[in-house]
């Protein structure tokens, strides 16, 4: 996996080790590594790769996880993808969406 950073020290990524159950859920689901599982405890390896997609926190069964989705990389890329110009988040295709 490529060491991507996006912004340094912005991302909305929090973890809680006192919640954590070491599961490796959230190691599993990353697109990018943040997360590593040893010794059934997860720990945050690179915070700044997050892309802030929120799969970790959302396949986290002890919410140990919070992630606010949709205003970091994960939003742009779609906004891109879907010819948009905005940076805001519009989760519906609608023709005024620009």
């Amino acid at each position: 996996m490529s060491n991507t950073v996006y912004l340094r020290n912005v991302v909305t990524l929090t973890f809680d080790a006192e919640m954590c159950n070491g599961c490796g859920m959230c190691e599993v689901v990353c697109p990018h590594a943040v997360f590593s599982v040893l010794n059934r405890m997860a720990e945050i390896v690179d915070r700044d790769a997050c892309m802030e997609c929120g799969a970790c926190a959302l396949n986290c069964p002890t919410d140990a996880i919070s992630v606010k989705t949709g205003v970091g990389c994960a939003s742009a890329v779609v906004n891109a993808a879907l010819g948009r110009t905005s940076a805001e988040c519009c989760c519906v295709a609608e023709s005024d969406c620009s």
